[in-house]
Parts: structure tokens; sequence; C-alpha cells
């Protein structure tokens, strides 16, 4: 069942995520207690039959009129889903707005986009920061009002830049970070900080054609489809789980510069889905997969 409608127009509401092993009557225990109180906004739930039957589900309703605290509502569902192994769950009210940072290098496409959907309302985020390893897009910054610093990345210093802006980001009170091209590679030690908390966006071509010029290399092999993945950062590069793909057919028609459009646009609109996907707490990580509500 899927119940959603405009959450934007909704009242205050919680969403809780789960995933534990299937577990009989459930489901049904968890929206008796919701309709007992409230309204149910919204419920989907997947089973996956290759993980021995393992049960994931997505709730939000409205607790405007719930007669009980935060708390209370928090240990009743303690009780509903009890513990176990494999067993987590969270809730996340609707008027608590996340704080992202955004790393970025040279280029401004991601960066663009994701401004503007911040600055025109369309995401309900906050952006104390942008970070970056050149100045260049300072005035980007400066132009929508967001703080910029650029840090000097060396391999001699990167330890101590990474532990500067680790201890910038716990100041701004960030809760999660994109890399809109942000053309570093980051240190286990910084992922940890921040597990299933950093998005990175990059073409989908990898591992066929890596290196600065991927777009050439594809038409010279003759490509006949270009994408973008989205997906958050883990210890093992761009091997971290799959948010959000897309993809565009092209043919010998395209000039590499075609490509190169192509590409940038599917890298904005495939980061975009994603981070509103984590801002509407929509994903579910577990063993390294994502499960992405609608």
């Amino acid at each position: 069942m899927n119940t959603s409608g405009n959450e934007s127009k909704e009242p205050r509401s919680v969403t809780l995520l789960l995933h534990c092993p299937l577990r009989l009557g459930l489901a049904a225990s968890l929206t008796q207690f919701i309709y007992a109180h409230g309204r149910l906004l919204y419920h989907d739930q997947y089973v996956d039959p290759e993980n021995d039957d393992h049960y994931y589900t997505r709730l939000r309703w409205d607790v405007s009129s719930f007669a009980m605290t935060d708390e209370e509502m928090a240990e009743r569902l303690r009780l509903l889903i009890g513990t176990g192994p494999e067993t987590e769950w969270s809730l996340h009210y609707s008027d608590e707005v996340l704080r992202m940072a955004v790393f970025v290098s040279k280029d401004p496409w991601c960066l663009y986009d994701i401004l503007a959907r911040r600055e025109s309302g369309e995401w309900k985020v906050e952006l104390p920061l942008i970070v970056s390893n050149h100045p260049d897009l300072e005035p980007v910054a400066r132009r929508f009002g967001v703080t910029f610093r650029a840090f000097s990345v060396t391999k001699e210093n990167k330890s101590d830049v990474e532990r500067e802006q680790l201890q910038l980001l716990q100041s701004s009170r960030v809760d999660f970070v994109v890399l809109a091209r942000y053309m570093q590679i980051l240190t286990g030690g910084f992922v940890r900080a921040y597990p299933n908390r950093i998005i990175n966006i990059h073409h989908a071509f990898l591992p066929a054609f890596p290196g600065a010029r991927p777009y050439h290399s594809a038409r010279e092999r003759g490509v006949k489809m270009i994408g973008a993945t989205s997906h958050y950062v883990t210890e093992t590069l761009d091997a971290g789980p799959i948010i959000e793909q897309d993809v565009q057919r092209v043919s010998h028609r395209h000039a590499t510069k075609d490509l190169i459009r192509f590409g940038r646009d599917l890298e904005k609109v495939v980061l975009s889905r994603a981070i509103w996907s984590h801002l509407r707490r929509k994903i579910i990580v577990h063993k390294g997969r994502t499960v992405v509500f609608d």
C-alpha cells in the first residue's frame, strides 16, 4: 500500500524507517498503533526473498493530534518492534530541518542546481557551508550567501586538512555531506565520521572509462549510452550503496561536447534525486545496498 500524497502540505508528521527479519503480525501491529492514535499518511514495505525474507518498511503518520509525547510514542514503538539481530529502526520528525554541507572543486553545474533548489524553497534544508579544494567557486557561494572555505590539499597535508574539515563540519552542526563534483578521495577516517551520510555523484562509465577525459574515451569506443550514479560514500572508492541512477541513449551523431552536456545534465538530476530521497527519509541501507522507497 502506498498512501503518499503531497507531503509538503501535511501537518507535523513522523517517519519510521525499519528493517528486521520478517515477523508475522508486525506490520499489522504498527498500523493498528498508528490508527488508534492518529492518521496514516504513507506505508510501503518490501520483503527481500534473496536475503532470508528480510523485511523493510517506511511509515509516515500525522502526530499533530497524538495524545502522547514523542518520547512516549518512541517507547511504545520500541516495545512493538522489539530487539534482535539485524533489527534497526529510526524515527524522523518533519519539523527537524537537516543541515547539509556541499564539497566542490572547480565544476559548478551540480552546485548551482543544489543552490537553486534550496533557494527556491523546493528543498527544506539548511546549507551553512560550502567546502572546496580550490577557490574558484567562492563567488558562487557569496552570491547565494553561503559561507565558503577553501583548503589547499596535498598528499603531505591531507590528514591535517581533513581533520580541520571535520572540525568545521562539527562546529557548523552538519548532518550530511554532498560531494558535488569534489575531485578528492576521502580517507576512511572521514567516511567513518559520517556513515551513510556522504552522498557522491559521478558518471556511470566507471570503471570502463576512468580518468579526466571519460567522454572523449567513450566516444572513441562508440558508446551508445551514458549515465550517472549517486551513492553513499564508503571506504572503498566508488563502491558505496547506490541511491539513484539514470541513463541516456546516444549515437555516432553526437559529438564529444554533446556527451559532456548530456552527462552534466544527468549528474545534476541524479544527484538531486539522491539528495531528495535522503532529505525525505526514504532510504534504508542494509548489507551494502539500499532500499529506496517511492
